[in-house]
């Protein structure tokens, strides 16, 4: 039976120690899949939808890096991380869906994949609350980890 990483022989939690690993670049990337309907989706024009609140996407692209930057505070297990890049894009995929990708680069002796769900996660949840308005249905359907490249090894996900 494999041993979760963050519990100690006591089965405490605890931070993982980093400090014997290699320092390598490493990327993350995240896709979130986000239900928006035709009632939202209608009320872009040239892929933004500009608000009271400002313009949609745009807004949720600065949260979710803010959210990247934000990982270890929110998630208690995480290392702080001197994040080299956020590269986040949203697509409107159809008449009712859009998708949202996060992509989070490091130098250094952790993954980044936690950065990356993060992102993806309070990008969704920026469009959410800037076109509440409109409508309540919305609904974030699926985030996951796409791929995760450094480390030890590296993961690609459909």
């Amino acid at each position: 039976m494999s041993k979760f990483s963050h519990l100690n022989d006591k089965n405490n939690p605890k931070m993982v120690n980093v400090s014997d690993k290699n320092i390598t670049k490493r990327t993350g990337i995240a896709k979130a899949t986000m239900f928006l309907g035709k009632e939202v989706i209608a009320h872009f024009t040239n892929d933004e939808l500009i608000t009271k609140k400002g313009p949609v996407f745009q807004t949720a692209i600065i949260a979710g890096i803010q959210g990247v930057k934000k990982t270890s505070d929110l998630i208690p297990m995480c290392h702080p991380l001197l994040i080299n890049g956020v590269d986040i894009d949203i697509h409107i995929t159809d008449e009712e869906h859009l998708e949202v990708f996060c992509k989070v680069t490091i130098t250094g002796k952790t993954g980044v994949e936690m950065e990356a769900l993060t992102g993806a996660n309070i990008t969704c949840l920026t469009i959410y609350d800037m076109c509440k308005s409109i409508s309540q249905k919305m609904v974030i359907k699926e985030v996951k980890l796409v791929e995760k490249t450094g480390g030890k090894s590296d993961i690609k996900n459909d």
